[in-house]
């Protein structure tokens, strides 16, 4: 298992991602990192997703392009691509991380069995929803 570090501060690299591709309007219902991987809680909320087990917070609905405090307001996008880390090679697959919330690794977890990103090169990620 390696979780795939973030190199600096995670930002989009799509250009103007299309409505379809954007959650927007929603709070977070607990502190999120830019580039974390987030799920719309039942709440109404965004929390960092998790794949510690095979629940709810196991899905991941977008990736936030910017830090938000809780009860601030966050925008998550889907099927875009980020800049994310650095050191990657080209066609890797990352699932959602079991031990780092947000985060992605190497291999599936409990809640993660699904690849939600890949990496285009050594530093953009291709990112997608869960389901």
């Amino acid at each position: 298992m390696a979780a795939l570090a973030k190199s600096g501060i995670p930002s989009l690299c799509s250009p103007v991602p299309a409505r379809e591709h954007t959650i927007a309007g929603k709070l977070a219902g607990a502190a999120i990192a830019a580039g974390d991987a987030c799920y719309l809680n039942a709440d109404g909320k965004v929390y960092p997703s998790t794949g510690a087990a095979a629940n709810a917070a196991a899905v991941v609905d977008g990736y936030a392009a910017v830090a938000a405090p809780i009860n601030e307001a966050v925008t998550l996008y889907q099927e875009v691509h980020f800049h994310y880390a650095a050191g990657m090679t080209s066609g890797v697959n990352y699932f959602l991380s079991g031990t780092v919330a947000g985060g992605l690794d190497t291999v599936a977890s409990v809640g993660g069995t699904v690849a939600v990103a890949r990496s285009i090169d050594a530093t953009r990620l291709s990112l997608k929803r869960s389901w």
